[in-house]
């Protein structure tokens, strides 16, 4: 009767509550620019390194090279990188460490 409904609701709690720790470092966050321009990212930001010459306007956040930030007109994006580009394509770009 109702102890098997609260146990089962219990469960799936618990189940829930330990997916969405993941989740939350698959999230992206926004932080806003300065005069829109990509060349005059606010303090605080200062530990972006490019991807690529040839990928313009896309940034490691960090150390690691786990989280991705793309500069568009008036906001930095940062996204961890398998959500930005998808599992397949983040898994053969690059990483460099400088």
């Amino acid at each position: 009767g109702i102890m098997k409904l609260v146990s089962l609701f219990l469960l799936v709690i618990m189940l829930l509550g330990v997916e969405a720790i993941p989740s939350n470092r698959l999230s992206c966050s926004k932080k806003m620019l300065k005069d829109r321009d990509c060349h005059n990212i606010p303090e605080g930001v200062d530990h972006l390194r490019p991807i690529a010459r040839n990928l313009q306007d896309h940034f490691w956040e960090g150390e690691g090279c786990e989280m991705v930030c793309y500069c568009n007109f008036s906001e930095l994006l940062c996204c961890p990188k398998d959500v930005f580009f998808g599992p397949k394509i983040s898994f053969v770009i690059p990483c460099n460490h400088q």
